[in-house]
């Protein structure tokens, strides 16, 4: 199943997750930083989403008190809570 997220308080504007089950498939991130954000979708794919979860939950970019990890954290509860 496919998912759209729209992330608060960073630059990037939109993630789109690919879950089966619970392993995500693959994400797509528009906006933000390109290459870190390339690099973050290379590493959760095929990862567990709670593991994922784990991992990219609390994450802050400077002194804001998100960043686009901790925003797709955030992402993958919605996904998983059907919100």
């Amino acid at each position: 199943m496919t998912y759209t997220y729209r992330p608060r308080g960073v630059c990037s504007q939109l993630m789109e997750i690919e879950l089966e089950g619970n392993i995500i498939r693959s994400l797509k991130v528009v906006g933000g930083c390109d290459g870190n954000l390339k690099g973050i979708s290379r590493l959760v794919e095929g990862m567990d989403a709670d593991e994922a979860i784990r991992r990219l939950e609390g994450i802050r970019c400077g002194f804001k008190p998100t960043s686009c990890p901790d925003q797709l954290a955030k992402a993958l509860k919605a996904c998983k809570s059907g919100t």
